[in-house]
């Protein structure tokens, strides 16, 4: 679902092997967990990054993701406030909140994760143990990093 306000996000996939991530039709998805603004958006690579919107006044607002303590897949790789630039980390705040959050994100592109627009640096005898974490895994996610932040909230 793409909101209005935001720029549409769409990822070139030429040169993608066929896979699960054909039945996306989208590469971002917007929504709120938990009374907060949550995202996933899919990097140019192919894998998937979620993402939780805090506010000012929030005890994770301005951290950063090797100092706050939440767990998720593959630890916290980003934060940042909104891309000032027109990218995909953004939002269009809901009545009543702020357009000041500060994301805190995971990334799908760990070992163990297949990353669709690399597909061809995986080698063969891997331990066939590879998954492609798809937008509903990361919705799920990033639910679940919201309801942390909940949490560090109370």
């Amino acid at each position: 679902m793409q909101d209005e306000g935001q720029p549409e996000h769409r990822i070139d996939r030429t040169g993608w092997p066929a896979g699960p991530w054909d039945g996306e039709p989208e590469d971002r998805w917007e929504g709120r967990h938990a009374g907060f603004p949550v995202l996933a958006v899919r990097n140019h690579s192919g894998n998937w990054c979620g993402y939780v919107g805090v506010p000012p006044g929030h005890p994770w607002f301005r951290g950063d993701s090797e100092h706050v303590d939440a767990e998720v897949h593959g630890g916290l790789t980003y934060a940042a406030p909104c891309q000032s630039n027109g990218g995909p980390i953004c939002h269009v705040p809901a009545a009543g909140e702020p357009d000041n959050v500060w994301w805190l994100g995971f990334d799908c592109a760990h070992w163990g994760d297949i990353i669709p627009g690399i597909d061809r640096f995986r080698r063969p005898g891997d331990d066939g143990k590879e998954v492609y974490r798809s937008l509903a895994y990361v919705q799920e996610e990033t639910r679940r990093l919201a309801d942390q932040a909940a949490a560090a909230a109370r």
